[in-house]
């Protein structure tokens, strides 16, 4: 792990490999070792750099007004990399689209798995239940409730948790945790919003794949099909018996995915 200083604490980091750069932001709540059955595959023959955001994992928390956005782009500015293949899920997905939107010259192709942009609408009554049980769990101070909450979203609206590979339940909730322990129920959220999100991402001209959990929420995979029909250059693929966790869930299929569509692109543009 690297950390790069900022105005407002640190940003912790992993970077390792050679070639064209991939970079890969995880979910909330997750921190950069979600990603860990792809960096050994992918740092095979590219660069790849797997942050933590603000808040999660090894990074500071942010103690001002701030947007995942720049931090990211002030990290590749950092590490002089650019255009970038960004890869991410859920709110990692939802930064990279604001990078696609915010610093365009950062960004070379969008890989993005259950999520549209960082502007969602949660419709889907299994969602809604989830947020209620947060909601019950935060009022009560009781962390594990929150965090074994949270952690449904490994399952999908048609699993239990004992349904899925208990290895990633565990790692799931160790990352989780991990994050909540860094912050307090009363402390402010700093995140600014990226505006007119849905309205711009039509202007996206670079790639864009999305690679979703073929039993994720209605919602999940509704946002992720309106993005990749609203650019320009879009097509998503299904990982069927996942959910919200397809590089978790099944790495293998994920990889090789990921790794069809960077080959596709770079031999598209020479």
């Amino acid at each position: 792990m690297f950390s790069l200083d900022t105005a407002d604490g640190h940003l912790a980091y992993r970077d390792t490999g050679a070639g064209r750069p991939l970079v890969l932001l995880h979910g909330g709540f997750l921190d950069h070792r979600m990603w860990d059955d792809q960096v050994p595959v992918l740092a095979s023959d590219h660069r790849v750099i797997a942050p933590d955001a603000r808040g999660h994992g090894e990074s500071s928390n942010a103690s001002a007004p701030f947007r995942p956005t720049d931090d990211l782009a002030a990290l590749l500015r950092h590490l002089d990399v650019g255009p970038a293949t960004l890869v991410g899920l859920s709110m990692g997905g939802a930064i990279a689209v604001d990078t696609a939107l915010e610093h365009p010259e950062l960004v070379s192709a969008l890989v993005i798995s259950g999520v549209g942009t960082s502007e969602p609408e949660f419709q889907d009554p299994w969602l809604k239940e989830i947020e209620a049980e947060e909601a019950r769990a935060l009022a009560a101070g009781d962390a594990e409730g929150w965090v074994e909450a949270f952690t449904r979203l490994g399952a999908g609206p048609h699993r239990t948790l004992d349904d899925v590979n208990q290895d990633v339940v565990r790692r799931l909730r160790e990352m989780t945790r991990r994050t909540v322990a860094k912050h307090t129920s009363a402390e402010p959220d700093h995140r600014v919003p990226v505006a007119d999100t849905w309205e711009r991402a039509a202007k996206i001209t670079v790639p864009v794949l999305a690679i979703n959990g073929g039993i994720d929420s209605d919602d999940h995979i509704g946002m992720a099909e309106r993005l990749v029909h609203t650019v320009a250059n879009g097509r998503v693929t299904t990982i069927e018996a996942t959910a919200h966790y397809p590089n978790m869930e099944r790495p293998d299929t994920f990889n090789e995915i990921l790794r069809d569509f960077v080959r596709t692109i770079s031999a598209q543009n020479g």
